[in-house]
This record gives structure tokens, C-alpha cells and sequence, in this order.
């Protein structure tokens, strides 16, 4: 998949990746030096977001988990309260970015190629076209997938990880790395649940629990605006708590930056 999160290191492959060329390096060397280069950035980004007052709050899920139509109920219901900003992460497109910018809110795109994720290097670059002195939260849409953006913090303050009915429950389970890093997990397209009957709420947050996870699990239909009041008070809670003046806004769940391959 991509050459930085260490996706392209297998298990049929990891003794290659740790033998070592003429200059002494391993493939697994190289990734350790790109991921404490990305923790460097992303340190700097946030204290970028710290010094503007901005709360950063980073949106992963699978593609067509619903991220997009969230920001767009998030906008409407938030418009004269908040003022809100996004950066959009996909391969290709600004289909998404034209979608919030309808909205009347400031969308900056960035087309990643062939990345599967988004990393602090891209989100700074996007930082330059940003005007965060008129903004209090900035959303960071992630690349759709479910393994690698965990790996990468972009200097965000919370990771917010959507679960979407017709994905099916067990997905908790079978991604841990990404439910892992989630401070929030949000259940959506609920108004699908009388239809999918086969997708468990219960179990689906039974499977977030076994990871040890003690992010809430709120459910809600942004296409319905069904159960949205949630979503917005954790979004309000954690926006009061970064803003008291003095205050130490501790940084939430984040997924280990590298695990080596045995």
C-alpha cells in the first residue's frame, strides 16, 4: 500500500526488511527515522493549533463511513456558534472539499496520489492556506481506511474513528489500531439499523471494549439528523476544556507510532 506506515513489511518479508544495506540501514530502520520525522511535525503543528486557540480534531473511518455528511450537519447545526474550518485528505478529487465549501466554510484539499493516509507533513503544508486566527475547531477529514491513519499523528488534539452500520459490528475487532487511537467512536448511519438487522449495536461497542477503549460510543444518522445533540456537546465539552485559560489540554488515546515486525 504505501512506504512510509510500514504496511509494505510483512510477515513473509519482514527478514528482508531487517537486513542491512552497504550503509548499515534496514528497511525497518527507515521507517522508525520517517515516523519520528512525522512525530516531529506533528509536534509542531500542535503547538501551532495550541498558539491560535484552534482545537484540532482528526476524522478517520472507512471509505463511505459517512465523514463528509457529518462535517455537513456538523455546519449547519453549529452555523453562528462555532466557526469551523477542514482540511480534506483523498487521493484524488475535491469533490469533498467543494462539498464543505457550499456550506460557506473555508475547505483546503489535499490530494494525497497514491498515500493511504495523511501525515504532519501534508497537514502543514495545508496550514500555509489556513486562516486558523478565524477559526475554533479545525476538522482533518482523513484518507478513507481503516489501518493506516492511526499510525500518523498530525498534531490534532482528539481522533474521532466513524463505524458505519453497513460495515457490520465486528469492525472494532478486526481493526484494533485504529479503535485504539479513538477518543470518540461514532455510530453511524444509524437509521439503517430496522433495515440491517444483522448489525449489532451492542456487540459493536462490546467488541470496542475488549481493546480496553474508554471512548463513548454515541450513534446518530447525519442524512437524517438523527441524534446529532450527542456528537455536538462532546464537540462543545472538548472545545470549553481546550479554551480555560492556564489549562493543561491533555492530548488523547494515540496509536503507537511503530511496531516492528517479528
Amino acid at each position: 500500500m504505501c512506504d512510509t506506515c510500514g504496511c509494505n513489511v510483512t510477515h513473509g518479508n519482514a527478514h528482508l526488511a531487517h537486513e542491512k544495506d552497504a550503509h548499515g540501514r534496514s528497511a525497518v530502520t527507515v521507517l522508525k527515522d520517517l515516523l519520528s520525522e512525522n512525530d516531529r511535525a506533528a509536534a509542531h503543528n500542535r503547538a501551532h493549533f495550541d498558539a491560535h486557540g484552534v482545537l484540532a480534531v482528526n476524522l478517520m473511518s472507512a471509505p463511505g463511513a459517512g465523514k463528509t455528511a457529518l462535517l455537513e450537519a456538523t455546519i449547519e447545526a453549529l452555523e453562528g456558534e462555532l466557526r469551523l474550518a477542514v482540511i480534506e485528505g483523498d487521493l484524488e478529487t475535491e469533490n469533498d472539499a467543494n462539498r464543505i465549501r457550499a456550506k460557506g466554510v473555508p475547505a483546503y484539499q489535499i490530494t494525497t496520489g497514491t498515500a493511504c493516509h495523511l501525515d504532519a507533513h501534508m497537514v502543514h503544508g495545508a496550514l500555509h492556506h489556513m486562516a486558523l486566527d478565524d477559526a475554533d475547531i479545525l476538522f482533518v477529514e482523513n484518507v478513507g481506511n481503516l489501518v493506516c491513519p492511526a499510525a500518523f499523528d498530525l498534531g490534532q488534539h482528539r481522533n474521532v474513528v466513524l463505524l458505519s452500520v453497513p460495515e457490520g459490528d465486528d469492525k472494532p475487532a478486526k481493526y484494533p489500531v485504529m479503535f485504539r487511537a479513538a477518543d470518540l467512536v461514532l455510530l453511524t448511519k444509524a437509521d439503517l439499523l430496522p433495515v440491517l438487522d444483522d448489525f449489532d449495536p451492542a456487540r459493536a461497542e462490546a467488541n470496542l471494549r475488549a481493546l480496553a477503549s474508554p471512548a463513548p460510543l454515541f450513534q446518530l444518522s447525519a442524512k437524517k439528523r438523527i441524534g446529532l445533540d450527542a456528537w455536538l456537546g462532546w464537540l462543545r465539552g472538548q472545545l470549553q476544556q481546550f479554551k480555560v485559560p492556564g489549562s493543561k489540554f491533555k492530548v488523547g488515546v494515540t496509536a503507537p507510532r511503530f511496531r516492528s515486525v517479528p
